[in-house]
């Protein structure tokens, strides 16, 4: 029995993937196999020992001590494009509000209340001061081309306007799923000086923080609309107010706006609501208990933020899942182990991720305790489980 701990309110239809005969998961659990988590912060929270594997409901992982996680021999899993689709719809209603004034048209529109019969008259008479660009035959670029940049680029096409992207990381898989019309920018210069609504789409490192600032405001065209959807430390926020003050900057749609950006009236700025959908909230949530539910039962990871992508076929009687330091004949000793119990290797991947390693070994025969402890005793070895075929 496996035993599942939720930190916040996880969507039923995922849970409803747990097995009853073979799953336990509450809120209240005491020594769980695993946690499904939301934005719970776990960051002063006690890691049982009894914990394998964490399962965040959404793409980003701020909240979870993953360094720690790794020390342990915690694999902690993300589900990222779950809310790929909740967001795009979000991004196009954005390139809307930044074009028209809706924003301030309804705010305006408000203050006519007490006019009685006179508000469709006021109505037409204040409607120019609301007037804003069409977006169709505009051009949008898009920084990264993942889950999400992928859907907007090809959202954005199909609404008639001319797509640029540019992503120095991007996959196979990406590329594949990109409409034949959107177009590769040459660089990020050449991105900037075409566009006339910018989109961000990547993830905030030590490489990306601040990385629109006012160098890459002299790139871009005069009255240019941006979109931050993404994480807001990517734009150097004095630099933003700059640009917005001198016009170089037309209007910025976020949802991670500052106290400074929520005074600006160039900046709407909206609650993070990327992922608040019901819809989001299942995806996220079947993705992150499928994920979990296949490491606890086969040792395959797939989508984990700190272990690296390993899946094998069961082959065999029992298949071990080690979790050691990435150092030299790590691999030699635990075979050597192996072969000093007469345990016959079936099958075996190793792979590794920057310090962690991992090892599924399927063997032909079950594997005892004492066979156990002599793998953990090897000096690197972090984590050792066997898990019987059924």
């Amino acid at each position: 029995m496996f035993k599942i701990q939720t930190l916040n309110k996880i969507s039923t239809v995922g849970l409803s993937l747990l097995p009853l005969d073979n799953y336990e998961s509450a809120s209240e659990i005491s020594h769980p196999d695993a946690i499904l988590v939301r934005s719970f912060k776990m960051h002063d929270m006690e890691m049982p020992e009894s914990l394998l594997a964490i399962g965040r409901a959404g793409a980003g992982v701020n909240n979870i001590p993953v360094d720690t996680c790794s020390e342990k021999g915690i694999v902690v899993f993300n589900t990222p494009g779950a809310n790929a689709n909740a967001v795009k719809e979000l991004v196009l209603a954005s390139l809307f509000l930044s074009s028209r004034d809706i924003v301030g048209g309804i705010a305006w529109a408000k203050t006519l209340i007490g006019e009685g019969g006179e508000v469709p008259k006021l109505v037409e008479k204040g409607k120019s001061n609301f007037v804003g660009p069409e977006i169709s035959g505009k051009t949008l670029g898009i920084i990264g081309l993942g889950a999400i940049g992928r859907l907007v680029s090809n959202a954005a096409e199909s609404l008639g306007m001319k797509v640029s992207g540019y992503d120095q990381y991007i996959s196979v898989d990406a590329a594949w799923g990109l409409s034949q019309y959107v177009k590769k920018a040459k660089g990020i210069e050449h991105l900037f000086s075409q566009s006339d609504y910018v989109s961000l789409h990547i993830p905030l490192t030590d490489d990306t923080k601040g990385l629109i600032d006012k160098s890459k405001f002299k790139m871009m065209k005069e009255g240019v609309r941006l979109m931050n959807f993404a994480r807001g430390g990517l734009i150097h926020e004095a630099d933003l107010i700059e640009a917005l003050d001198s016009g170089k900057v037309a209007r910025l749609v976020t949802d991670f706006p500052s106290e400074n950006m929520l005074k600006h009236e160039k900046i709407i700025g909206i609650p993070h609501l990327g992922a608040s959908t019901p819809e989001s909230e299942s995806n996220c949530a079947v993705m992150a208990v499928n994920q979990v539910k296949e490491y606890l039962e086969n040792g395959n990871i797939k989508n984990s933020v700190n272990f690296p992508e390993a899946e094998m076929p069961r082959n065999g009687s029992c298949r071990l899942c080690i979790v050691n330091q990435n150092i030299p004949k790590m691999v030699g000793q635990i075979t050597t182990v192996l072969a000093n119990e007469d345990i016959n290797i079936e099958e075996m991947l190793n792979r590794h991720h920057e310090g962690l390693a991992y090892n599924i070994i399927d063997v032909d025969q079950s594997v005892t305790e004492d066979q156990i402890k002599k793998i953990k005793s090897i000096e690197g070895v972090i984590r050792v489980r066997a898990i019987p075929s059924e």
